[in-house]
């Protein structure tokens, strides 16, 4: 742990913390974590939801959010094939944090526009 209570992030061994932090830390993984929530979703269902994401770009979160077991894939054998994605428990308690997250970007945006017109200003 660090001074703040944070835990260690940086040194040899700390990759796999790093790599956690920057899947659930990405842009299309925090909206798809977000809009599944505690309910089952289908693909294109969920992807009207996260409009403007692309299939590829979809398909590719769901992918590596499954890959760290924190989305569950169900393949339902129905004709049309049915595919079900759902938050698993480690996911459902990645959620909070993650809306959290969501709430403070909705509360502090007109500040940072702020600071970014500010910024942008200066530095023309």
């Amino acid at each position: 742990m660090d001074a703040h209570g944070a835990p260690e992030l940086c040194g040899r061994g700390r990759e796999l913390v790093r790599d956690v932090l920057e899947r659930v830390g990405d842009k299309w993984s925090v909206v798809v974590i977000c809009q599944l929530g505690d309910t089952t979703k289908r693909f294109n269902e969920l992807r009207r939801l996260c409009e403007p994401i692309t299939q590829r770009m979809l398909s590719a979160t769901l992918h590596a959010l499954e890959r760290d077991g924190i989305v569950t894939r169900t393949v339902h054998d129905a004709r049309p094939i049915r595919v079900d994605y759902a938050l698993t428990p480690r996911g459902l308690s990645l959620l909070d944090v993650v809306l959290g997250l969501a709430w403070w970007a909705e509360r502090n945006a007109p500040e940072i526009q702020q600071a970014r017109d500010a910024f942008d200003t200066r530095t023309r």
